[in-house]
């Protein structure tokens, strides 16, 4: 069915991740998984899944954070958790009749790290990483380190950057794209002037036509599923 609507993955662990499902009208060219790292979607981040959808795509956005320890959260999921979650959603769309190398996975800020990291030990179709920090030293203990693991990437990987980020030097960035450039697949890393070249940027506003950055952003997150998930 189309439209947005909520499901469960089951997990190996017998638990199960909630979902976010947005499905296009009519048959599905194939299916993204879009980690993020809020407990509530932003309405510019629900409005680049409902283009997704639009373009044809299957979205999936897992809720990252639904396992607890004595009553909280984690702030952020990497690991043996996030694979595991990101596997229930891939199986979760391959159930659903997408093909295997037809499945991405897209990630904002440390869920860009995310997604990258699954890209290094998952063969999927393609990945898309946005505003990713963790480059030089790893964000958790459960972490790699952006320029250890991109030399591994499995799958064909986009990389989106602000060179005014201080969370993402540029230098840090510059060795990162030579880092990619020694991966089997095929790698790119864009950066962009300032902040708010970020597609689920609170700040940004979709309507502001004359950002360049943002559309042009936004454009290659979209050749780059149109070019690698076939």
């Amino acid at each position: 069915m189309s439209g947005i609507y909520r499901e469960h993955a089951p997990v190996h662990d017998t638990t199960a991740v909630p979902l976010t499902v947005l499905e296009p009208e009519g048959h599905a060219r194939g299916g993204i998984v879009v980690l993020h790292e809020s407990r509530e979607f932003t309405e510019p981040l629900l409005e680049l899944m409902r283009s997704l959808a639009a373009d044809g795509w299957t979205v999936l956005a897992p809720d990252l954070f639904h396992r607890r320890t004595n009553g909280s959260s984690p702030d952020r999921v990497f690991g043996a958790d996030l694979f595991a979650d990101f596997d229930a959603c891939f199986d979760w769309l391959t159930a659903h009749g997408v093909f295997r190398d037809c499945i991405g996975v897209l990630g904002f800020d440390s869920a860009g790290t995310a997604a990258a990291l699954v890209a290094t030990n998952r063969r999927i179709g393609a990945a898309v990483s946005v505003a990713a920090p963790g480059i030089e030293s790893p964000l958790t203990p459960q972490a790699d380190a952006l320029l250890a693991a991109a030399p591994a990437l499995k799958a064909p990987w986009l990389g989106l950057f602000g060179e005014d980020d201080p969370l993402t030097p540029p230098d840090q960035v510059d060795r990162l794209r030579e880092a990619a450039a020694n991966a089997d697949v095929a790698t790119l890393v864009v950066t962009y002037p300032g902040l708010h070249h970020r597609p689920d940027h609170p700040g940004f506003d979709p309507a502001a036509l004359d950002d360049i950055s943002v559309l042009d952003a936004q454009t290659r997150i979209y050749e780059w599923f149109d070019s690698h998930l076939r």
